[in-house]
């Protein structure tokens, strides 16, 4: 397994949760983002998602690297999956352990904000009546928070 990937088939989880787990860890945090079916009141049918997988790998990694940097005694492991995911299919896991509680949960947050901000992957929302390719993944619909 590759700790920084872009995949086509469906993730498990736990194999990243495990790739992250070590004696020196006191917690480890895992999220999943997930195809969800309605936004702002429009029904999703499935999401389409592209990669330049190298640079995206590179980027995954990169991001890896500044939360080790970042918060000392982390391991990080994230994958994104790419081409068509169906309602509720996993689309990114990331798993940090940490010594501490505290810094599992805020780099793995920092995880998925600078995936958004910096890795090459993009995603199409496809509708019964139509779709679109959605830009800027930092915009966050009204009234949603993280």
């Amino acid at each position: 397994m590759k700790a920084f990937s872009v995949v086509t088939e469906p993730i498990d989880p736990q194999l990243y949760a495990d790739y992250v787990l070590r004696p020196e860890a006191g917690a480890v945090t895992l999220f999943t983002g997930h195809v969800r079916e309605w936004t702002q009141g429009i029904k999703t049918l499935y999401l389409a998602y592209e990669a330049y997988v190298p640079m995206a790998e590179k980027k995954l990694a990169q991001i890896g690297q500044e939360i080790e940097e970042r918060w000392e005694g982390t391991r990080v492991a994230i994958a994104h999956r790419i081409g068509e995911l169906q309602i509720s299919d996993i689309a990114v896991v990331i798993a940090v352990s940490s010594p501490h509680r505290k810094a599992a949960y805020e780099a793995n947050e920092y995880a998925i904000e600078r995936i958004k901000e910096i890795v090459p992957i993009w995603k199409k929302e496809i509708w019964n009546d139509g779709e679109e390719w959605i830009g800027d993944q930092k915009k966050k619909p009204e009234g949603e928070t993280i």
